[in-house]
């Protein structure tokens, strides 16, 4: 079995929350702050600092050659592990035993002084991890070349753009060859080929017998790159396990009374539409019927419409609009109908292929059209179609594609011939 790198057993970090004084934006509150002081001076006890914990009880192993991904809402308490791992904070209870040096990447620019030059910032960084000054200068010619900063290596750090600061600190952080790499958010800067070098370099970090800890939003790049997947939520690990397996239940968490999956309207008089038609429902759900799972870029799913026909004989259909947030029709799409329908409740139900939309928010205007081409009324719905990109990757590019969809076509290469001059014929 391989070497266990980093041993963390119940880390715990607890942070108070001090009742400070506040500016005084009027008198009233001058007077209140001060009539406070008077009571607090007569023995009463001001109120209690609040405290909360960051971290409660986390206990895992990183081994050797493991690239592990840590993934959580904002506040979970993913960045406070990695910073007590790293030796930046001091955990409340509990122990991190780390076998190897750490490079980390958790801020952009961690252990950057901005008053030093980018070359300055080389040093300052190998010498805090541990190295000696020819190790440094061993690497720094491969370190400046993976930054693209050479126009401005002798330029103060505090001067660079977030994309040449972000750059720079990735490539000391992988380049001065640490045996644990702990990377929070790299992929949240910079463009599609400053990315595809930062996971071409956590890859050959954990091949190379080093230890990976990755902390991404990127479901698509944690879903491909990592082997092993630990989930935190409020401070606590919820699951740790097979990538797929562990990302799939954090967006199903995730979403759950998040989204609107549906709206609804019990009573004709009052609903949405005309003395001709009325909507009932109009709800979105992925081919299983479960509108809480979270649709996936390779999701089937469905768009149903329930409505009230009110003239007997009618010729209606519904019409869909589909829009990006951006605001660009993605598709329109509709059932054409030439069949007289009796008054009552009908359902008309879309189905929306896998492998079509892009990733990103949608929204959907649905339209009632009369006689296949008379629009007689129109709803924009508030329920939105959040479209996910999870899969995993053969690639190293995990970015957004651009483009409105996303479809999965069939390619076919043939050989043709050996590559040499075709002569033409006589």
């Amino acid at each position: 079995m391989s070497q266990v790198m980093i041993h963390a057993e119940n880390l715990s970090k607890q942070y108070t929350i001090a009742s400070g004084t506040s500016r005084h934006d009027n008198l009233a509150e001058q007077l209140a702050d001060t009539l406070k002081h008077v009571l607090f001076r007569n023995g009463c006890s001001r109120p209690g600092n609040k405290t909360f914990w960051a971290l409660k009880d986390v206990s895992f192993e990183v081994r050797q050659g493991e690239i592990v991904g840590i993934i959580g809402q904002n506040g979970a308490g993913k960045s406070t592990l990695l910073k007590i791992i790293s030796r930046i904070t001091i955990p409340t209870c509990g122990q991190a035993r780390i076998y190897g040096r750490i490079g980390s990447l958790l801020e952009v620019g961690t252990g950057f002084h901005p008053d030093l030059t980018g070359r300055e910032n080389i040093y300052l960084n190998g010498a805090i991890i541990g190295m000696k000054k020819e190790e440094i200068r061993r690497r720094f010619d491969e370190i400046v070349e993976f930054a693209e900063v050479s126009k401005f290596l002798d330029v103060p750090v505090k001067r660079y753009s977030s994309g040449m600061f972000v750059r720079l600190g990735f490539a000391v952080a992988a380049h001065l060859e640490p045996e644990i790499l702990l990377v929070d958010e790299v992929l949240a800067v910079g463009d599609a080929a400053f990315q595809k070098k930062c996971l071409d370099k956590i890859g050959s970090a954990a091949r190379e017998g080093g230890a990976v800890i990755f902390i991404s939003h990127n479901m698509a790049a944690v879903n491909s790159l990592c082997k092993r997947v630990v989930w935190v939520n409020g401070g606590r690990i919820v699951d740790d396990g097979p990538p797929a397996e562990v990302v799939t239940k954090y967006l199903t968490k995730s979403v759950k009374g998040m989204d609107v999956t549906e709206e609804a309207w019990d009573d004709a008089g009052t609903a949405p539409g005309n003395d001709m038609v009325r909507l009932h429902r109009v709800r979105v759900h992925n081919r299983h019927g479960r509108p809480a799972d979270p649709l996936t870029m390779q999701t089937p799913f469905q768009v149903e419409v329930d409505y009230w026909n009110l003239v007997p004989g009618a010729r209606l259909h519904i019409t869909l609009h589909l829009y990006t947030a951006e605001g660009i029709i993605a598709f329109t799409t509709g059932e054409l109908n030439n069949r007289s329908m009796p008054a009552g409740l009908f359902r008309s139900v879309c189905h929306i292929t896998g492998d079509l939309l892009n990733s990103g928010p949608h929204r959907f205007v649905v339209l009632v059209v009369k006689d296949t081409s008379c629009v007689i009324y129109s709803h924009e719905s508030g329920v939105p179609i959040n479209i996910l990109d999870v899969k995993q990757r053969e690639g190293t590019c995990f970015g957004r594609e651009p483009g409105v969809v996303q479809p999965v076509l069939k390619w076919v290469t043939e050989y043709l011939s050996d590559g040499q001059e075709v002569k033409a014929l006589a």
